[in-house]
């Protein structure tokens, strides 16, 4: 056995003995890029949740986003009623015609010689008959 470790040009090395220490830190020494790749995907994935489902996330974005849309949609037709109401005040200030239809119609005023005659209300759910 020596003749062919020897024509081989190969001594045989002997290990020492290798303490548990000496084991663990070549163990860690191995294993510290994959476990730091672990750990590194898995806080990737805890933010990419966070930013979607979190507090100010994506899906909370888009619901104030339609919140917002529908908002000032309620200002614009708001602006718009009032702008309407704006001109009828102006009516009701100058138009004598504008100011009447309203005496009338409201008040329930009448000219002189008109008799106005105030018919009962009927409930939604009944009808006129139609023979009366």
């Amino acid at each position: 056995m020596e003749d062919e470790k020897v024509h081989s040009g190969v001594r045989p090395v002997r290990q020492a003995p290798v303490s548990l220490g000496e084991r663990a830190f070549a163990w860690a020494q191995r294993m510290w890029r994959p476990a730091g790749t672990a750990v590194a995907v898995m806080l990737a994935l805890l933010v990419t949740w966070h930013v979607i489902h979190g507090k100010h996330g994506l899906s909370v974005w888009q619901h104030e986003r339609s919140e917002d849309r529908m908002l000032q949609k309620e200002i614009q037709d708001l602006q718009q009623e009032n702008a309407q109401m704006q001109q009828q005040i102006e009516r009701l200030k100058s138009d004598p015609n504008t100011i009447e239809h309203e005496a009338r119609e409201k008040l329930h005023y009448a000219r002189p010689g008109e008799v106005i005659y105030a018919l009962p209300e009927t409930p939604q759910g009944q009808t006129q008959p139609a023979g009366r």
